[in-house]
């Protein structure tokens, strides 16, 4: 890991996870600046946040000029959300490489992305499909580090909540134990320990493809920065344009 205080480009920044990521990664001293891309303001001040109101079709042009090392996605949506499978590859597929693009253009040598445990470009299931088809294209795009997070259920409070997701924020604790062995991969895991895992991402040092399930999210989530330093101000204002 580098002592440089890094700059960090984050999408998604207003959902369940991309909340929690952000909150990680304004408490972290070795990340010196945090570039939120969004479609609305995200109505959050922090000296280290700037928030770029983009349209996410045009990324690309939109954050053109910008420098950054490392980019952080946590885009995502559901079927009821989007209402429709077109709509929703739109978002999780479409959104996420546009986003990826930028972000390379941008310099980034580190590209971090929560997809789903049993991602698979060959499933027969539209969400694993979709989830494994973005991955493989992710990987199309050879960034030097590739970290994927591929969590179960994530456990945390919407503000729109339907009741079986309720329940299931809820048990799933409770549950998790009871899930051993091979089957540790599909507890759940709470969207705060998303967060701190894409800022562990960051962290690791690692190269090439990597991915986390269930155990790795949690070592990702408990890496600590030890030998990070306090962000210099005027190094970061003069890299983040």
């Amino acid at each position: 890991m580098s002592e440089e205080a890094k700059i960090v480009l984050l999408a998604g920044a207003s959902g369940l996870t991309g909340t929690r990521t952000l909150d990680a990664l304004l408490d972290a001293p070795d990340v010196a600046r945090v570039l939120a891309v969004s479609r609305r303001p995200l109505g959050r001040e922090h000296p280290r946040l700037a928030n770029r109101i983009v349209q996410f079709a045009k990324m690309e042009t939109q954050l053109k000029g910008i420098s950054c090392d490392a980019a952080l996605c946590c885009l995502g949506t559901t079927i009821r959300q989007a209402g429709s499978q077109q709509a929703f590859r739109a978002v999780d597929i479409d959104c996420v490489l546009n986003f990826a693009r930028a972000a390379q253009a941008a310099n980034a040598r580190r590209f971090v992305v929560i997809s789903a445990v049993g991602a698979d470009s060959g499933s027969k299931n539209f969400y694993m499909r979709t989830k494994g088809e973005m991955e493989e294209q992710l990987e199309a795009l050879r960034f030097e580090s590739l970290d994927i997070l591929q969590p179960s259920m994530l456990l945390g409070w919407r503000k729109e909540m339907r009741p079986l997701e309720l329940l299931a924020c809820a048990f799933m604790p409770l549950v998790n134990p009871l899930l051993p062995g091979k089957y540790v991969s599909y507890r759940g895991v709470p969207a705060t320990t998303i967060g701190k895992a894409m800022l562990g991402a960051t962290r690791s040092g690692r190269r090439g493809v990597q991915r986390y399930t269930y155990a790795g999210i949690e070592a990702l989530s408990r890496m600590t920065s030890a030998r990070a330093r306090p962000p210099p101000p005027a190094k970061a204002a003069s890299r983040a344009r």
